[in-house]
This record gives C-alpha cells, structure tokens and sequence, in this order.
C-alpha cells in the first residue's frame, strides 16, 4: 500500500476501535481508492465495519472482494460467513465456515462461528416443530425409503398394509408427526431401527397385540392337585407361508432392473438403449433418480433440449415427494451444464447458482466460475468496435480540449472498451487522470499502455510525470532511464533531460532553514550517494575527471555510468561549473 493509503487505514481502525463504523467506512473506502493494487485487508476490515452496523449485503460483498482478491486468507471466508448468517442464510454461513476451517484447521474463530451456526440451525428447525437433519426424522426422508423396506425381511411384510404405508408419507410429508405415531404403532419404531442398522424385535401380535394380550382375563383355574401328564406326540412345524409383496414393492424391484440395464446400456454408449430403459424404470416406479439418469442418456446422445425438459420434470416431480435436496440440485447442475453448451451462458449461470443454492458441490462451484469468465470474456470481446472507439476517442480528446476532464476520463474508458488493444486509450485516460490529480489511476494506466506498446514513449513520460506529482522522484529518474534506452532518434530528448533535471533537483534541495554547507553534509550521507561514492570504479572515473573534464564525457556515454553522475551533480557532490 501507498502511504497515504496506510494512513487511511490507521484512521480507519481507530474508529473501528471507538466503535465509529460509519466513519470506519468512509476511512477504508479512501484507503481502498488510493492504494495503488486491490489490497484485501482494506475490504476485509470495511466489511467487519459494515458488519458491525447490520448492513450485511454490503459485508458479503466486501467479503467476497477479499477472497476473490486472496482467496487463501481465511479471515476472508470468516467475514464472509458473518454477513451469511447475519443474512440469515444459515446453510451459506456453515458452508463458508466449513471451507476457511479446510485452509486453517486450528483457526478458533472459524470453528467458534461454525458452531454457532450449528446451533442456530437446530434451534430454527425446533421453533419449526421438524426434526433438524440430525435427528432420527431424517432417515424417513430418504427417496429409498420403501425399497430398503421391501428389502428386509422384519420390514418387508409391512409394505401389504397401505394404510401402513399411507402413514410413512404422511410423516415424510409433515416430520413433527413422527412422535405421535411412534407410540401409537410399533411398526414406525421397526422401520427406523432398520433404516438405522440396528437389530431388535417386535411382539409376534403386530400393533397392538401386547395391549390385547394383557386385557384378556384370566379365568383358567389352577389345579387342585398334582395331574399325572400325558406325552403328547410333536406336531408337525410347517413352513408359514410368506405375505405376498404389494404392488409398489414389485415395481420397484422391476424398475430397479431397468435401471441396471439403462446403466450398463449407458457404460456401453448405447444411449437410445439406456433412454428406453430409464423410462420404463419411471414408468413402473415414480423415483426422481431415474429421471436424472434418463436426463443424463439424453446430454449425452446430444438431444440437448430433452434433457433439459427432463431435468425440469425431475425438479417438479421432486418438490412434490420432498426427494433429497442433493438430487434437485444434480438436476440444476446439469441444466446448467445443457445451457453451457448450447452456448446460452446466462442461462447456465442462471442454473449453477440454483444448483449451488440446493446443495453446494466444488465440482458445480468450479463449472460456474468458468462459465462466468467465459461470459465475460465473450461480453468484452462483443462490445469491441473499432469504428465507435475512435468516435469515443475524438468525443474524449473535444472534452479534454473543454478541460472537462470528468467526461474525458468517461469517453476514454468508453474508447478502451472498444478497443482494449489500443495504447492511446489508456494513455489518454492517464492524462485525464493525472488533471483530476488521480496520480495512481494515471500510472496504472500508463502501464497498461506500455504492456500494450512497449514502444509508445509518450506513456513513459507521463507515467514520469505522475510519480514527479507524487513527489516519487527515484521512479520517476527509474521511469526516464527506460524511456530514454528507447528514445533511440532522441525525439524527446529535451523534454526527458528537463523532467530528470527536475527531479533530481527536488531530491536534492534545500529544506527550509538549511545553509547551503547543511544541505551538503546532508546530502553526502544519503545511501545512494554514499553507494556511488564508495564504488572504486566510480572513484576511478571521478579521479580521471579532476584531471582531465573531458574525460567525464566519454564516461556518460555508458547508461549505468551516467545515472550515477548524474545523481553526483544533482547532489551538489560534482559542480559542472
């Protein structure tokens, strides 16, 4: 940072200290505006600022900046999750939480808002009256529920009773009734066991049957006397026969099967095959994973637009069943992967980030980030026009003539959009800039100018002339140096010496109070004069000159060698007079 965007910063956290957020900001916001690169401490502590005073959009927003700008410092991704949860996206803050805890395990902080966060959802889902994602409730939404039922012998006779089954999609449905129906019917606490892995048993009465078994009266009499028994012969143990599989347990089985074919028809490249197979599984059984297969079949054979609809159809079919969040969102994904390469990359963004609001993956997170410099890019190179960049550069030059140098600066940045390969547009701009006194914005815009024409010396002068107004006189002597190894037909040769005699005089002047012997003395200990003075090369040409001034001349012939005597007679140490 420049120091004039330190000292902005140091205003910025004494009034962070004093708890003044609002003049906080504004300190930052300076700091941010004159330091010469993107800095991400300055909108790291501006988004704490706005933080702190509830304004928590524009948090997220400095907080993303700071990551975008270093996004391996995790105080970023900390100030980030803050606005998340100060936003109320309770998902978005553990995610972000999660992520800074993967580039600093240790970092307490991190680990301190993660579990907050944890708690604050658990707490929001008991004012729900649901059961947090935690609890038991969640293994009875799992979009296999009723086939790991059908796939368990202590389970699979349950699937017979509708009623019974009517009753699970009313608790997937409403989770807060859960309670209730395990009292009432012991069959709910065997399924979950189940679902769980865990291994217990049930009376031999079904529902209820203990109830009954104990309200019977017990009216046998008990002997009066010892009987004499009687053997009785064993009777046969027959095989009980098995209760036949409901209707929906049997599709399921078969729509499974046609799933394993579509799969292997998939491996296979045999699209149409496994499209014909997909559908048949959803067909016999509604589970929305065949859709997304079915989908995938579609992508990949090519028929873009069916996927798409089949995605859509997924996404509705899944809101309607409450399926696994984590499948709607592979269908968003890959509706946005369809658009992508249908080229429509606003639709694909559009698609990615409805993807990442269901369920955040880092391989969506990555496709979305491409497509959206991919867009960019695409949207730069569309705007390019060379015809209406001249017209913006001659309507720049009429307002810079005007000394409107707001409007300048507006044409000029209109002219670069146009034309991001031409020099004179960033050139122009810079001295625009330099009039508005912004020094730094008119350096970097000489630099962007050079990096386009390393040959254009009217950009190393100006980029001179803005470090000579920032009083940077050593870079500005750096500046002149490499603009005068190009100059090679000395076309600014006057104009490049009077700048460098300029600046070295400023360097080098008297400060107020200071007799012409103090300056001197002063002068002779700076490093860089000092460095020269002790150089035997240079005290060897500096004897050579004593003797024979002529001799100085053949010396400064060499670029390194002129540098230093000059800097000699800027400081008064050599008299050319």
């Amino acid at each position: 940072m420049s120091t004039e965007a330190d000292k902005f910063k140091a205003e910025g956290n004494a009034f962070f200290a004093s708890k003044q957020y609002k003049e906080a900001i504004g300190a930052f916001t300076s700091a941010i505006e004159v330091s010469p690169t993107p800095n991400h401490v300055l909108y790291s502590n501006r988004s704490g600022s706005y933080a702190s005073l509830k304004d928590f959009d524009n948090a997220l927003k400095d907080a993303e900046e700071c990551i975008n700008i270093n996004p391996t410092w995790v105080k970023g991704f900390t100030r980030k999750a803050t606005a998340l949860h100060g936003q109320g996206d309770l998902v978005g803050a553990k995610d972000t939480y999660e992520e800074a805890l993967k580039l600093d395990p240790t970092n307490a902080q991190a680990q301190s808002g993660l579990n907050a966060v944890e708690e604050a959802i658990k707490n929001e889902a008991a004012a729900d009256g649901t059961t947090p994602d935690l609890g038991i409730g969640k293994f009875l939404q799992d979009p296999n529920l009723f086939a790991k039922l059908a796939g368990n012998p202590k389970t699979s006779a349950f699937l017979a009773d509708q009623a019974f089954i009517q009753k699970l999609k009313q608790i997937q449905a409403t989770p807060s009734l859960l309670n209730s129906e395990m009292v009432s019917d012991p069959r709910i606490m065997q399924v979950i066991a189940v679902l769980l892995g865990l291994d217990i048993e049930l009376g031999n009465g079904g529902p209820g049957a203990a109830a009954q078994e104990s309200a019977e009266p017990n009216d046998t009499p008990m002997p009066d006397a010892p009987q004499k028994e009687t053997k009785k012969e064993p009777e046969p143990q027959s095989e009980p026969e098995p209760e036949p599989e409901s209707e929906e347990v049997v599709n399921k089985k078969k729509a499974d099967e046609e799933k394993a074919l579509g799969n292997t028809d998939y491996k296979a490249r045999r699209f149409d095959a496994a499209i014909e197979h997909y559908q048949k599984a959803w067909e016999l059984y509604k589970d929305v994973t065949y859709l997304n297969n079915l989908a995938a079949a579609e992508f990949e054979k090519g028929d873009l637009e069916g996927s798409i609809k089949t995605c859509h159809k997924a996404i509705e079919e899944g809101r309607e069943t409450r399926t696994d969040y984590k499948i709607i969102a592979k269908s968003f994904g890959r509706i946005g992967t369809a658009y992508h390469k249908l080229g429509d990359l606003t639709k694909s963004i559009e698609f990615y980030e409805r993807s990442l609001t269901e369920h955040r993956t880092p391989d969506v997170l990555a496709k979305l980030r491409a497509v959206e410099k991919e867009k960019k890019q695409k949207d730069v190179e569309a705007y390019i026009d060379p015809e209406q960049a001249e017209a913006a550069r001659e309507e720049g030059n009429a307002f810079f003539k005007a000394a409107d140098w707001p409007n300048a600066v507006k044409a000029y940045t209109e002219m670069i959009k146009r034309a991001p390969e031409d020099a004179r547009g960033y050139s122009n701009r810079a001295a625009a800039y330099a009039k508005l006194l912004s020094f730094p914005e008119a350096v970097r815009d000489c630099d962007s100018a050079i990096a386009k024409d390393p040959n254009f010396l009217r950009a190393y002068i100006r980029k001179a002339n803005a470090y000579f107004a920032m009083r940077e006189y050593n870079k500005v002597v750096d500046t002149l140096n490499e603009v005068s190894e190009k100059d090679k037909d000395h076309q600014h040769f006057n104009e490049i010496e009077a700048l460098r005699s300029k600046a070295l005089g400023a360097r080098f002047q008297s400060q107020d109070g200071e007799t012409e012997q103090e300056t001197l003395d002063r002068v002779s200990k700076d490093p860089e004069i000092v460095s020269i003075i002790q150089d035997p090369v240079m005290q060897s040409i500096l004897g050579q000159a004593r003797e024979n001034p002529a001799a100085l001349n053949e010396h400064m012939k060499n670029p390194e060698v002129r540098k230093k005597i000059q800097l000699l007679i800027a400081a008064g140490i050599i008299r050319t007079r």
